[in-house]
């Protein structure tokens, strides 16, 4: 007998649908996440999904990983990578980007915010690139997240062809500016790398560039820890991602072997967390030209033991397995070396969805934008050096000159805007385009190319500028003259320079246009590093240093020559008179070098730099009359434009030290940039650690702070002393 049974009704509202389709959702993520390795589950600790990706690879895949191309894992599903991009001043060598100018003159701006905000678009428009890469399924050189920037390198000797990639002489500054470099690209979300940061050469590494690869620095620890390292030091407490070894030899001893440096300082006394990767082919120079070890395999097990974690070469990849099958090397230092190598990728969220990425929506509109490119002519302008003005003829007024004649070698050069190591624009302003942008249509602007910087006889365009009301002429270096050995090629000195001098042709050039012209000359200088001024300086009526100033130099010099803005350019390095009182190229030894330990007559002096405005210093808080170890000092100046137009103002602050043996004769130990308009006053703040005026003891190995007398003073160079105080350190 069957019974008809009766099945209630179940009626669901909203708020139970709302429960199911949660709980059907949660069961699916809580499926998804069982089926993910841990290695890609973002929820996991750090180190967890390191070690899970590490016991998941054989000790050949391994292996594979620690060269800059990274070979691709298909069984784990990890696509092959290359782990060597650049940006210098900008994405380099990866298609259109901003351009912004050359490392050095950013040091010029002495704006650590400025540069923040540069570095800031340019990790934007990285990450921008590496989107639309990734969507294409390309993993090409230049397209990744690891980047071999900055130069923080100490720009001892003007001869140094690469010094115009680092931030001048200075360690202060350059650990500022380095700082501030690697926050931007970095960025601060504290779970992911907007991109990875390197600093470069670790260390003591500033040419010549002829002998890069084998030239043996000989350093005491006090020039190795006060002048050398400190900017290291410095971005390291500022969360660098990376360090990378340099060619060269410290005290007999190559440095992508050099534990000391590598393990003992760099990790064990800084506490550095990131991974170290050494300068390209540096491993082959170990046994092929410092003939430190005998072979590559021997190279590799050296490398690795003493720190290294990734190799812009192949010996790793080539003889890891030979080191351990010789029992030279162990698996698991291999796998400490791929752990820091792993712990940047999974920041960088390699593993991770692309979908989850803070930054997936950099795009397109995210690269070369009018924004940025507003920003990059910002730093020119704020770079540019005014080192002349004779009877203030700058800033001109438009209407008085109908006619303007712009010439020169590098007038119209697109390598004198876009220095090394560059990208590459669809906007790029020279400066004859600059120039004739800047003036209305009715002014009649002319160019010619003028000179070449060999020839001493023939030149073009003279005639010309003794018909014009106004000539400027664009002369000086340029990056195939001075740069890195091998891209500098017409350089005599395989990239460095043999002396300050300028080109002979732009000299005798300014001498001849000197003879055609009787109305303003204003002579515009680009370099990236000391030159020799006076040699043209009594044919200009005004001379302005553009450096190499990215992509809108031809603006930000028009807007100076015509007063939009007033220059505040300041130099990152001493201009000597002659390279004859700097001691000798190789000589590594800090005396008689860099305003801090230079004391004769100079073309112009550290922090220089002219304005088209007038500044007063007065005292709002003065230091105290003694400080501890513990304290800071904190001073405050109001500082007042007593000209006729806005400005900013760039304020120095120096210490001079007791009469101890090799103290600096004076240090920059803080700078603040202030804008502040016509008739107006601004105030300047000024803090200093006393534990950063610490000096390293040779005896004891250690810092000390040396009790006595010393003097704090304030100005617009390294020579100015707008107002000074003295105090006590107990």
């Amino acid at each position: 007998m069957t019974q008809n049974l009766k099945i209630p009704k179940i009626t669901i509202g909203k708020a139970g649908l709302f429960f199911l389709v949660s709980l059907f959702s949660l069961t699916c993520q809580y499926s998804k996440a069982q089926q993910l390795p841990v290695f890609r589950d973002a929820s996991k600790p750090l180190d967890t999904r390191v070690a899970d990706l590490i016991s998941k690879l054989t000790l050949e895949e391994k292996i594979s990983l620690l060269g800059y191309r990274s070979k691709a894992v298909p069984r784990l599903n990890i696509p092959a990578y290359n782990w060597w991009n650049e940006s210098l001043h900008g994405v380099a060598r990866a298609g259109e980007a901003t351009i912004f100018p050359q490392a050095i003159a950013m040091a010029a701006t002495f704006d650590d915010n400025l540069v923040k905000q540069v570095s800031t678009v340019i990790s934007t428009e990285a990450r921008a690139k590496y989107n639309l890469a990734y969507a294409k399924g390309q993993h090409q050189q230049y397209m990744g997240l690891t980047f071999w920037s900055p130069n923080i390198n100490i720009f001892r000797d003007p001869r140094w062809g690469r010094g115009q990639e680092t931030y001048g002489e200075d360690p202060y500054l350059t650990a500022r500016t380095g700082t501030a470099y690697i926050q931007g690209m970095q960025g601060n979300d504290p779970l992911h790398l907007k991109v990875s940061a390197t600093a470069k050469h670790f260390a003591v590494h500033s040419g010549p560039e002829s002998e890069r690869d084998k030239f043996n620095a000989i350093v005491d620890e006090k020039d190795l820890r006060e002048t050398y390292l400190y900017a290291f030091h410095a971005l390291v407490n500022g969360g660098v991602e990376s360090v990378m070894s340099a060619y060269n030899r410290i005290n007999g001893m190559p440095n992508s072997i050099n534990k000391t440096l590598l393990t003992d300082i760099l990790r064990k006394e800084w506490g550095f967390k990131g991974h170290v990767v050494t300068d390209c082919g540096a491993l082959d120079d170990v046994f092929l030209t410092h003939k430190t070890l005998p072979n590559s395999t021997e190279t590799a097990a050296a490398a690795i033991k003493a720190g290294i974690d990734l190799d812009c070469s192949s010996i790793l990849q080539d003889d890891i397995l030979k080191a351990i099958n010789q029992k030279l090397l162990t698996e698991r230092e291999v796998d400490q070396a791929l752990a820091a190598l792993l712990r940047t990728q999974i920041k960088l969220g390699f593993f991770d969805e692309q979908s989850a990425s803070p930054y997936k929506n950099f795009g397109d509109d995210s690269i070369h934008n009018a924004a940025h490119v507003a920003l990059t002519r910002k730093v020119a302008q704020q770079s540019m050096v005014l080192l002349k003005n004779d009877k203030n003829i700058l800033p001109l007024k438009k209407s008085d000159y109908p006619s303007i004649m712009v010439l020169g070698p590098n007038a119209a050069s697109l390598d004198a805007l876009v220095a090394n190591y560059h990208g590459v624009s669809s906007k790029a302003v020279n400066f004859v385009e600059g120039i004739t942008a800047a003036v209305d249509k009715a002014t009649r602007v002319e160019y010619d190319l003028g000179a070449s910087h060999t020839d001493t006889t023939h030149f073009g365009g003279t005639w010309a500028a003794g018909n014009a009301d106004l000539t400027i002429a664009v002369i000086g270096l340029s990056p195939v003259l001075e740069g890195e050995a091998g891209d500098a090629f017409l350089s005599p000195s395989g990239g460095d320079k043999k002396d300050l001098s300028l080109p002979p042709g732009d000299i005798a050039f300014m001498k001849e246009l000197r003879k055609s012209v009787k109305k303003p000359i204003i002579a515009v200088v680009t370099a990236g590093s000391d030159v020799d001024i006076s040699a043209i300086e009594s044919y200009a009526d005004a001379i302005i240093l553009a450096w190499y100033p990215g992509e809108q130099g031809g603006n930000a010099l028009a807007d100076l020559v015509f007063g939009a803005v007033s220059p505040s350019g300041h130099l990152p390095v001493t201009f000597y008179k002659s390279i004859k009182d700097v001691p000798a190229f190789g000589n590594y030894n800090m005396q008689g070098r860099t305003y801090r330990y230079f004391d004769g007559p100079v073309q112009y002096p550290f922090g220089f730099g002219l304005s088209y405005t007038s500044f007063n210093y007065q005292w709002q808080q003065q230091p105290q009359q003694k400080y501890t170890a513990k304290d800071s000092i904190k001073i405050s100046v109001q500082v007042e434009n007593t000209g006729s137009m806005d400005g900013d103002e760039v304020v120095q602050a120096y210490i001079q030290y007791p009469q101890i043996d090799r103290m600096p004769l004076k240090e920059l130990k803080d700078f603040k940039r202030v804008n502040v308009k016509k008739g107006d006053k601004q105030s300047a703040l000024i803090s200093i650690p006393v534990s950063d005026l610490q000096k390293w003891d040779l005896e004891k190995h250690k810092w000390q702070l040396y009790p006595g007398k010393y003097q704090l003073y304030l100005g617009s160079n390294s020579t100015d002393k707008k107002l000074s105080a003295e105090f006590l350190v107990k």
